[in-house]
């Protein structure tokens, strides 16, 4: 190792080695702006472990990168370049540098809502700070003209230039989405979080080679594979798209665009002096403001600090041929007028979330797109038949959840969503009773929507206790 290598110690991968080129990078506002970027988001308000941050795991992601293209570059047959070498790394270390305040949550509901019709995603906001953080650099080890930085853009979309395709396959592939950025966020999400993993990065990195100008898999590593996409997959359902968090989501949401009048926080997008200055603590920020027409989004920051959160109230499994004739149906406005009883809802007492989970390539079965080599020089797919029966034949599920922004509303909207159900009967006389009339207007008034559709809500938030008091089942 030569003496310029800096070594950092990390729980998921031990020593990690990085040159000094890297360094400089590292070493730079828009890179340490990540210590201040909570790597699950709100997650970390469900899950208190969930403490890291996107600056690990693009250490983590780079040292992946680095590795695995310097393992390919010594197989036979493969040119071995130090310039595609350092270009990779530095897109795997800078891949992330795009990700606003609270991560999915700024380019997932923040700026869809606050810029409508901007098509707006983190990755473009890396592509943006790459361009701006190798402008800035005052000196650097290697030579890098604006060619190269187009290239490590594109290494981070994963869109191949055509010159050495596999190259593309690393950090971001988009033909079939087994790439180094998954391999490190599984491992360290699932560490962070207390939960295990039985998928092996490390074993499939051994087994992985160039051919056909991409990288390919050894047949028995299939397995593993189908792993890989089964844990991202559990995440997104037990943790990432949890209930709580979600709530949290759209406070958050609500503060930054309550806000967005008087900090100009969507502009930042499109300037990356400013945009440095954008990460989780832009809540602090805001809290602590002297500025006017800050008092609304203060006002639920305060509700946050204090626990008082915006209340879950129900989901609906979406078949899938019923997706689009279901997300025209279900909204604010539609719920409402379903409302049951004296309760008044208004639109903005609602709110609809969708979600849709896979397998990480929309409705397709990702591992068709993987290629496979045995002992010969061909390489060839494995279909799912030659695997196991027990894997999924539907790679996407669609969740429509609803949430109350007041407490007292909750149960109004669930009767609107419980009469939807031909299962379930309603005692009326219960919701008298309960003290969150605005939750439960809300709870009705989506229920009776859902059985108006054909949908039942999800049985699992039927908890014991004061819900499951509420309801009888004719035909459990």
């Amino acid at each position: 190792m030569s003496q310029k290598n800096k070594l950092i110690n990390d729980p998921i991968h031990g020593y990690m080695s990085f040159e000094k080129w890297a360094i400089e990078v590292i070493d730079t506002p828009h890179f340490q702006r990540l210590r201040d970027i909570k790597q699950l988001g709100t997650t970390y308000y469900v899950f208190p472990s969930a403490s890291h941050n996107r600056f690990e795991h693009s250490l983590g992601t780079a040292h992946l990168a680095y590795t695995l293209t310097k393992r390919l570059q010594e197989q036979s047959g493969v040119e071995k370049s130090d310039h595609d070498l350092e270009c990779v790394t530095l897109a795997a270390l800078c891949h992330d540098l795009g990700h606003g305040p609270y991560s999915h949550v700024f380019d997932s509901i923040v700026i869809p809502y606050l810029k409508p019709s901007s098509k707006w995603k983190h990755e473009k906001g890396s592509e943006m700070m790459v361009e701006h953080l190798f402008e800035k650099l005052e000196s650097y080890s290697i030579d890098l003209s604006s060619d190269d930085v187009k290239y490590i853009q594109a290494l981070i979309k994963g869109d191949s230039t055509g010159i050495s395709p596999y190259l593309f396959d690393i950090v971001s592939n988009e033909r079939n989405s087994v790439d180094v950025d998954k391999f490190d966020y599984l491992a360290r999400d699932c560490y962070q979080l207390g939960m295990k993993s039985l998928f092996d990065f490390s074993r499939l990195m051994q087994f992985s080679r160039v051919m056909d100008d991409q990288i390919v898999y050894y047949h028995k590593e299939c397995f593993n594979i189908y792993e890989m996409f089964h844990t991202r997959y559990s995440l997104h359902k037990k943790v990432y798209s949890h209930r709580v968090s979600g709530a949290i989501d759209y406070m958050i949401r609500d503060a930054l665009v309550e806000a967005n009048s008087s900090l100009k926080i969507a502009d930042a997008i499109e300037n990356a002096e400013e945009y440095i200055q954008l990460s989780d603590s832009i809540l602090n920020k805001i809290e602590y403001s002297n500025l006017e027409g800050l008092t609304k989004s203060k006002e639920i920051i305060k509700q946050l600090r204090r626990r008082k959160l915006y209340k879950f109230v129900d989901e609906c499994l979406i078949p899938k041929d019923k997706k689009d004739d279901m997300m025209k149906a279900i909204n604010e406005r539609e719920i409402i007028s379903y409302r049951n009883g004296n309760v008044s809802l208004h639109e903005d007492d609602v709110i609809v979330d969708w979600k849709t989970l896979n397998y990480a390539k929309k409705d397709e079965n990702p591992v068709d797109a993987v290629k496979f080599y045995n002992d010969g020089d061909s390489t060839f797919p494995v279909p799912r038949s030659k695997v196991s029966y027990l894997f999924p034949v539907q790679y996407e599920e669609y969740i429509v959840r609803i949430f109350a922004r007041k407490p007292d509303k909750v149960i109004s909207i669930d009767i609107c969503c419980l009469i939807v159900s031909s299962r379930v009967t309603i005692d009326q006389s219960t919701f008298v009773k309960k003290k969150n009339k605005k939750v439960e207007a809300i709870q009705g008034a989506f229920r009776e929507l859902a059985k108006k559709l054909g949908l039942e809500p999800s049985q699992g938030f039927l908890k014991s206790g004061s819900r499951k008091r509420r309801f009888s089942e004719e035909n459990p």
